[in-house]
């Protein structure tokens, strides 16, 4: 099927690397598939480069264990004891090569954080009391139960695009945040919490280069209404993004 035609499903490239509790790859697949694209699993350990990689038209890069503070050298804290260096190199060639190509790039968490450490930034390593951005173990024990707070977005910037909105509710799941003393120089804020707490970035000039903090992929998100600014239609314009791609560049390549 032609790339140009409305009923082209594009492909994308869903970063998959460690097993991490409260976390599923499935999720990021099925919003990518609701929305109209093609989910293809790109396990991180499998990397070769860049052009072995099976033909896409846009990455995702999902969320997981932290960013090793070596990337944008710092001693790591003591709250941070699990890193994926390999992860680490391997997704910063992905953001490079979607930058580079014009792919649209979608970084959902980990992904956010890596992108604005591999554009120059740096990240505040251990929220230590900063509510309400921490996850917490369920009532059960086993279970982690997501913080919930509100997101101010900066005008002129696709996230406002998207959601039309000045404010977002989201969910957060993370202790290593992007403050604006760490934000990478290139790197434009586009939705921040009340604390100060960078929660959206954007690439300027790059057609869609977007990264959230939260997890508009759970279903905590998807499967309730009022949440859809902030989960369902940012899927929705990512898949968007890379339809145009396709169109505009031909059939998916690597």
């Amino acid at each position: 099927m032609a790339p140009s035609s409305e009923d082209y499903r594009p492909i994308v490239l869903i970063t998959r690397a460690e097993d991490v509790v409260g976390e599923d790859w499935d999720d990021y697949a099925r919003c990518v598939e609701r929305a109209g694209g093609e989910a293809v699993a790109f396990d991180c350990h499998t990397f070769i480069g860049v052009g072995e990689l099976p033909p896409h038209d846009g990455i995702l890069v999902t969320a997981g264990v932290d960013v090793d503070p070596a990337r944008y050298r710092q001693a790591p804290h003591e709250r941070v004891t699990t890193v994926d260096p390999d992860r680490d190199n391997v997704e910063g060639i992905l953001i490079e090569h979607a930058l580079a190509t014009g792919r649209p790039l979608f970084c959902i968490c980990r992904g956010f954080q890596v992108l604005n450490v591999v554009r120059g930034g740096s990240l505040y390593q251990h929220l230590a009391e900063r509510e309400p951005h921490r996850a917490r173990r369920g009532e059960d024990g086993v279970s982690i139960d997501s913080g919930w707070h509100e997101v101010v977005v900066r005008g002129s910037s696709i996230l406002a695009t998207i959601t039309r909105s000045d404010a977002l509710y989201v969910n957060s799941r993370h202790h290593q945040a992007v403050l604006a003393s760490g934000l990478a120089p290139d790197v434009l804020a586009t939705g921040i919490a009340a604390d100060g707490v960078i929660e959206a970035i954007e690439i300027p000039g790059h057609p869609f280069a977007l990264g959230v903090q939260w997890h508009p992929e759970r279903p905590e998100m998807t499967d309730v209404p009022e949440l859809r600014d902030a989960s369902t239609a940012l899927f929705e314009g990512f898949v968007a993004a890379c339809h145009e791609f396709a169109s505009t560049t031909g059939a998916a390549s690597a």
